[in-house]
């Protein structure tokens, strides 16, 4: 065998290889049909035992006008799929949420908020602990008990609230939703679940999202966030599933 046959068999070989990128795009509907604004995903990753797994995600939030981005959201996957660091920035209202993790016990939550404070939290990281977009992750980690029609119990983080609460994702039917795979996040909290709606996610049948429903991170004012239907399409896949 020659060297350069070598070198392709120990690549493919290789537990850890590189995956390519990942992109999406989303299109955020209010409930009069208007288009809010788009959302721009690029995710970059690695196979892991030919899984796809993330190490950076980029989102560019756009005017639909306009195309002109007015919010950014930079992820990093050190830790784990389920708990990246977090940069967001809303600059039109001066707000920026940033998260982090304190060796291995504590996550850390920087925000500046839209009236022009700060917030400082150290939060402890209980088990099965899910960050901002994290829940997408845990979904496809979690793809086979879900389709079985089982629930997967986790704690979410809430970053303004400086805490974490439970959460059940669970598949759910939707006829106005077309998607392989519908499910919903909802509190386990009887009293958070009269204060928060939950959240409807769809996916396809290789795992990419396609729908979500329900309160967005992107401000409509300086007190209130859009809640939307986003409607999501794939522009490319990586080169290995997204799926176990």
């Amino acid at each position: 065998m020659n060297r350069a046959i070598l070198a392709v068999s120990l690549w493919l070989l290789s537990p850890l290889s590189l995956a390519g990128t990942f992109e999406f795009q989303g299109q955020a509907i209010a409930d009069n049909g208007d288009t809010l604004y788009t959302e721009h995903h690029r995710m970059q990753g690695e196979c892991r035992a030919g899984v796809f797994q993330p190490t950076k995600h980029r989102v560019e939030y756009r005017d639909p006008d306009t195309s002109d981005t007015f919010a950014n959201k930079e992820l990093a996957f050190e830790r784990s799929a389920l708990m990246p660091v977090v940069d967001f920035s809303q600059p039109r209202f001066n707000e920026r949420m940033d998260i982090r993790y304190r060796e291995e016990k504590q996550v850390r939550i920087d925000w500046q908020t839209p009236e022009g404070g700060r917030e400082r939290y150290s939060v402890g990281i209980p088990e099965t602990l899910v960050v901002d977009s994290g829940f997408d992750h845990l979904i496809r980690q979690q793809w086979q008990r879900l389709n079985q029609g089982d629930k997967a119990e986790f704690r979410f983080l809430g970053p303004t609230r400086g805490d974490h609460f439970g959460f059940v994702a669970e598949p759910v039917s939707r006829s106005e939703i077309n998607a392989h795979l519908v499910v919903r996040l909802r509190p386990t909290s009887l009293m958070l679940r009269v204060l928060v709606d939950p959240i409807v996610l769809g996916y396809n049948e290789q795992g990419a999202l396609t729908h979500y429903q329900g309160l967005t991170n992107i401000r409509q004012n300086a007190d209130t966030n859009y809640t939307a239907t986003i409607r999501y399409q794939v522009d490319r896949y990586p080169d290995c599933p997204l799926l176990p």
